[in-house]
């Protein structure tokens, strides 16, 4: 168990010392769609649709969000927010192809590939990395286990929404 709690916790750290411009661009994409009338679209897939439940059903709700869905109409002032355990995710990539060729601006967070090819993070008009792409703790067989794909998506998530409720509140 403490094991797990310190890779938990690095993982953490690692995300908020790396990623903290790109969440903040992020929240200021996105808070785009909310101070003009526009929706939040949460496009998630897998596991990631944890992400869009907690955002629309939690105590301190997000706001302008609505769930993504292959038959959404988006507009010029609507925002989506990709978010997928890999950032080889076919229905995410064929998503941000399709955002990017309509002029649609989005965010993506997601995990990094083994290589340095990353196709979605260069579509994407902000990318927030989740900071791993193999298992916490090693396996007795020598393997990696423990992917928190969702936990750590959950941290971004929380740290883009208390940004953008502070650039809200601004206005």
């Amino acid at each position: 168990m403490k094991m797990l709690t310190t890779q938990l916790s690095g993982l953490l750290q690692r995300i908020a010392a790396s990623e903290e411009e790109n969440i903040e661009e992020t929240a200021r994409l996105l808070a785009q769609a909310a101070a003009r009338e526009g929706t939040i679209y949460f496009a998630t897939f897998d596991e990631m649709e944890s992400i869009a439940i907690n955002a629309k059903y939690a105590v301190e709700a997000f706001p302008s969000m609505q769930v993504w869905t292959t038959d959404t109409v988006l507009t010029s002032i609507d925002r989506v927010w990709i978010i997928t355990r890999s950032c080889e995710n076919k229905e995410a990539l064929a998503l941000a192809q399709k955002l990017s060729d309509d002029f649609i601006p989005f965010s993506v967070t997601a995990a990094e590939p083994e290589d340095d090819a990353n196709h979605l993070a260069s579509l994407a008009y902000t990318y927030i990395s989740l900071k791993f792409s193999k298992g916490l703790l090693p396996a007795e067989d020598g393997s990696r286990i423990v992917l928190p794909y969702a936990l750590s998506a959950m941290f971004v998530y929380e740290a883009v929404k208390m940004k953008l409720d502070e650039m809200l509140v601004d206005e």
